[in-house]
């Protein structure tokens, strides 16, 4: 089995998603002996957001130079791992009420018509995805209170973008383990704790049979 670990908060050792995402790897190694992981650190060695170039060799048009050619066939690198991966663990913090632009970068490389996803003909999208169980887990956080009923709630562009972004290419098997209110000092250390125990408390979400048929 393999599990693609993908983290996008630029706050380092800081960060609590980062912290939050190698719990989730951890829990699913101890689940699953043998477990495969690669690792991608979005804001340590983040992939270039999308250009004229970008969207021109998709349709055959090469760009000349070669830091793009290669920025390029990273991104295609991605499709690869993506349909590889049996288990995918995202980081992935609020920034002014959405995705840090690093993973909207990452999404835009592997939500690509014709390798991911075709339109069938009434428009639906339908998943290209190799057959086969996939499982994916978001280690979400935010400084404030986004959750339903909060004042906030209609500002939640985080974990709605990415779920979304996700079930268009068929990756609709998604948990969430949210920590938030961060930023507010009574919240922020139960807040931390109780997304913890939800991780401790994980089972195995793979079914392993399927996988090794």
């Amino acid at each position: 089995m393999k599990l693609w670990h993908i983290d996008s908060s630029v706050l380092g050792e800081n960060s609590a998603s980062r912290k939050l995402s190698a719990a989730i790897v951890a829990r699913q190694a101890a689940l699953h002996p043998g477990l495969e992981v690669e690792y991608l650190d979005l804001a340590a060695d983040p992939v270039a957001h999308l250009s004229p170039a970008h969207v021109g060799a998709r349709f055959g048009h090469a760009p000349e130079d070669a830091a793009t050619l290669a920025d390029i066939a990273r991104g295609e690198g991605f499709i690869d791992t993506l349909f590889a991966s049996d288990i995918i663990v995202i980081g992935a913090p609020m920034y002014n009420f959405g995705l840090p632009t690093q993973l909207k970068a990452w999404a835009d490389r592997v939500l690509v018509a014709g390798k991911t996803f075709k339109y069938g003909p009434d428009g639906t999208p339908i998943s290209l995805l190799p057959p086969g169980h996939k499982k994916v887990f978001i280690a979400s956080t935010r400084g404030g209170l986004y959750g339903p009923g909060s004042p906030a709630a209609p500002l939640e562009h985080q974990e709605s973008h990415l779920k979304a972004m996700l079930a268009f290419i068929g990756l609709t098997d998604v948990t969430i383990v949210n920590a938030e209110g961060l930023a507010i000092p009574d919240l922020k250390a139960q807040s931390i704790e109780t997304a913890h125990a939800e991780i401790a408390a994980l089972s195995s979400h793979i079914r392993v049979k399927e996988l090794t048929e």
